[in-house]
């Protein structure tokens, strides 16, 4: 049974309190995968992993997935909606359960902030966040490291503007911790009600935010808030999306990314999310190796 230590040191909970050191160490062992050719490299072939995702998701499920597959690793895919946890049990006795099975790591999203912590400090396996409520994103923050590292070769100095629904994105609040430990200037745009006032990052103007080197478009979930602000997905698109117009005004440099997945004409238009200077495919392409690089690091 692994110390204590030694479990939260192959653990990823969260970003805010990983060193530099570690996402350094992170990306540098993703980028070594990356640049595999083989499909299926059977490091973790005797790995046994379980996903649990008690919140939907397709792209990080797959993704994670995918990394797990060309690990080796035996892989357990798990849904809350065709579970036990329908009838009523619990978070922690389902992940106790595939712990007295005998998983050797488990990938995890939770829709309660809050939970994975205490969770982990209970299961005596690795546990990696894949998605913690509104709280954080790690996987998600480190392939968008991963891209801005590749295209500019640094992070130190970058301007990244995060666009959006601040308020309840977990990925705005993973890349605001993780880029601000290499020296990136991260600012924030927002209406007013999706703001999030326990993050210190300062808030600009659009037209200030699109001077930067890197514009993050965050998914809004206009559902979520109280009525009135905007009138329409339309109206929020003209104050706050990332159109045609807008688009062309950046600089030539300037990188364009989502987290995915993307309401194509409300905070970005359909032909920006396939233009030159996008990166949101690429960013889900860079998953699988930054994937690749927390299940080896969880499991090894």
């Amino acid at each position: 049974m692994m110390t204590m230590t030694k479990l939260k040191e192959r653990s990823l909970l969260g970003l805010k309190d990983l060193s530099r050191g570690e996402i350094e160490s992170i990306l540098d062992r993703a980028a070594y995968w990356a640049s595999q050719q083989e499909k299926v490299v059977p490091v973790l072939s005797t790995s046994f992993v379980a996903n649990m995702f008690f919140e939907n998701s397709t792209r990080t499920r797959f993704s994670f997935e995918m990394a797990e597959k060309r690990l080796g690793a035996q892989v357990l895919n798990f849904a809350a909606a065709a579970s036990s946890v329908e009838k009523g049990e619990s978070i922690y006795d389902t992940v106790k359960t595939l712990e007295s099975m005998g998983i050797d790591a488990g990938v995890i999203r939770l829709k309660p902030s809050g939970v994975l912590e205490d969770l982990a400090g209970k299961i005596s396996v690795p546990l990696i966040n894949a998605g913690d409520g509104n709280n954080e994103h790690p996987t998600q923050a480190l392939l968008d490291l991963f891209t801005m590292k590749r295209k500019f070769g640094t992070l130190q100095g970058l301007i990244v503007s995060i666009i959006g629904d601040i308020s309840h994105s977990r990925v705005a609040r993973s890349d605001l911790w993780a880029l601000r430990k290499f020296g990136a200037d991260v600012r924030f745009c927002a209406p007013q009600n999706m703001q999030a006032s326990e993050l210190d990052a300062p808030y600009v103007t659009m037209e200030e935010a699109l001077k930067a080197d890197v514009v993050m478009m965050l998914r809004v979930q206009l559902e979520r808030h109280e009525k009135g602000l905007f009138k329409s997905s339309e109206d929020y698109r003209a104050q706050y999306g990332l159109t045609e117009e807008r688009a062309a005004r950046l600089s030539k440099h300037t990188l364009i990314m989502h987290p995915a997945p993307v309401n194509r004409n409300v905070e970005i238009d359909d032909a920006v999310v396939e233009c030159s200077q996008s990166a949101i495919f690429t960013q889900m392409s860079n998953g699988v190796p930054v994937r690749m690089a927390v299940m080896e690091r969880a499991l090894k």
